[in-house]
């Protein structure tokens, strides 16, 4: 074999070692890629129905309900405008209350529920995830126009 065969191999090897070494990575990024919705943009039928994804906005006041006897717990997220309830199972975190931030991870059912794999609440006092503040602050942006009132519960001191 010439030498320019030899490096012609060589570059060529290289070339598909590198491009198996980029599918990889790309295709390991786009499965733990987990994008945020609103429950507006769920009631538009925006979100996928069998993918993980992240839904935010407030849990809204009076819809905690805990089944007896085990770890289910139903739960409706709402960004002011349209709201989704959300069944989850397992130990919620100590700052979910009523009338907070909450951003919750898993999938839309066939039975229009999202079922949360997780549950991630506010850490203090003034946090609000940003994806989840900026779809109130779009929901309070819509509610002025059509003349609804915007009702953001009270902070707890």
């Amino acid at each position: 074999m010439k030498s320019r065969h030899k490096r012609l191999a060589f570059i060529l090897a290289g070339l598909t070692a590198l491009a198996i070494a980029t599918a990889l990575v790309l295709n390991a990024f786009r499965s733990n890629l987990v994008f945020f919705f609103t429950p507006t943009q769920i009631a538009n039928g925006e979100a996928p129905k069998n993918t993980n994804f992240r839904i935010g906005g407030l849990v809204e006041q009076g819809s905690l309900k805990r089944t007896e006897n085990s770890l289910d717990i139903h739960f409706v997220v709402t960004d002011t405008l349209k709201r989704t309830e959300v069944v989850y199972s397992g130990i919620l975190p100590d700052l979910f209350k009523e009338g907070k931030g909450v951003v919750a991870q898993g999938k839309l059912g066939s039975d229009g529920l999202f079922h949360a794999d997780q549950v991630l609440a506010k850490h203090d006092e003034n946090y609000m995830p940003p994806e989840a503040a900026e779809a109130l602050k779009q929901a309070g942006e819509i509610n002025k126009k059509t003349g609804k009132t915007l009702v953001i519960p009270e902070s707890n001191p």
